[in-house]
């Protein structure tokens, strides 16, 4: 097996060919990690209990909060809702200089995903043991979204997972953006705050979760193939075009609001 800048250099004579990498990204491995990697019960600290302090601010957050409905922010959250690549890419976008849709980048979005997938498959322990409610099952107030679509449990927030794990990828693959990735990939977990469907503390245990998870992920040699078929892909892209400047302004001044 090829490694290292051996690996690399095939990769964009590849890619220099075809311009896209389908093969890698449609016949690659579909996890990283196995049941039994990570233990997160014995890491993340345990869920609030109803009464405790934690709790408490949980509902004084959610309770606060309600206020930003019809908001821009409010506006936001609901378009955060989506977990689907091109969605991603598009909510990344501002951050990372570049417009890209997942059939342009099928090895970064392969790595992407099956990352975040691995991680927020590793909260199912955690979810089951706590088996945390819905912050809307304590205080009545609007969220924005279905209730039939968050009937699982709260604790950790598996969106935060999700979102967290790409932007820290991200970051590791544009190290000269990190910090515009990595504020929006904070603000895309705030957003189910802002919504009303997980609490507070499930969103801080979701980035805990996802950080805590990738640095198991990326032991693995598949992750690491993929992660610099990813780069190579990138790199190749990088021409693409910008996101809209206009757009980008008023999403900035949007995720300016404060949440918490």
């Amino acid at each position: 097996m090829m490694k290292g800048k051996a690996l690399v250099r095939a990769v964009l004579a590849v890619t220099a060919l075809t311009t896209a990498l389908p093969a890698l990204a449609l016949e690659g491995v579909s996890s990283y990690m196995k049941d039994g990697d990570i233990d997160l019960l014995s890491i993340l600290p345990a869920a609030p209990k109803e009464g405790d302090p934690r709790a408490e601010a949980d509902r004084a957050i959610f309770r606060a909060t309600r206020k930003l409905e019809g908001t821009p922010r409010w506006q936001l959250a609901t378009s955060d809702v989506s977990e689907k690549p091109d969605y991603m890419y598009s909510a990344y976008s501002c951050a990372m200089g570049l417009e890209l849709t997942e059939k342009q980048a099928p090895a970064l979005t392969h790595l992407l995903e099956t990352a975040a997938d691995d991680a927020s498959d590793a909260n199912r322990a955690v979810k089951k043991k706590f088996q945390r409610q819905r912050p809307f099952k304590f205080d009545d107030g609007p969220i924005c979204q279905s209730r039939i679509e968050v009937m699982s449990f709260d604790y950790p927030s598996g969106h935060t997972t999700h979102g967290w794990t790409w932007a820290l990828i991200l970051a590791e693959l544009m190290p000269e953006r990190a910090s515009a990735i990595l504020a929006r990939g904070r603000a895309y977990g705030e957003s189910r705050i802002v919504c009303g469907v997980h609490n507070a503390s499930a969103v801080e245990a979701g980035r805990l979760s996802a950080t805590l998870s990738m640095t198991r992920l990326r032991s693995s040699p598949a992750f690491q193939a993929d992660f610099a078929a990813a780069r190579a892909e990138l790199s190749a892209l990088a021409s693409r075009s910008q996101p809209d400047a206009a757009r980008c302004q008023s999403d900035a001044q949007t995720l300016a609001t404060p949440v918490l």
